[in-house]
């Protein structure tokens, strides 16, 4: 099955917010509850010829902290690896949002 770049992910904030709740529940206090990529970083690996999404890939940092890597897919569900790759992101917590279903 290929990839469209029109595939639907949409969730319910209920959905979501019993998720990062289950997730939280289940991490040592102090661990990465989210990640922030910026919208030029994001871009600049949708704009890559024949990009049609991004895929994360989970990581742990060298401090053994969780991390998302980011890289452009293709239609046929390639990674680009020979493009733009993405991991140094903003963590939560340090760069948290104020408070609301997603993080409280």
């Amino acid at each position: 099955m290929s990839f469209t770049g029109n595939e639907d992910h949409s969730i319910t904030l209920a959905d979501a917010a019993e998720m990062t709740a289950r997730f939280r529940d289940n991490m040592p206090w102090d661990d990465t509850i989210a990640e922030f990529f910026g919208k030029s970083t994001l871009l600049a690996i949708l704009n890559q010829e024949d990009c049609v999404g991004i895929r994360f890939y989970y990581g742990f940092d060298d401090q053994m902290r969780p991390s998302l890597i980011a890289v452009g897919a293709k239609a046929n569900q390639d990674d680009m690896v020979n493009g733009v790759l993405a991991q140094h992101t903003k963590k939560c917590p340090v760069y948290c949002s104020t408070a609301n279903d997603l993080n409280s």
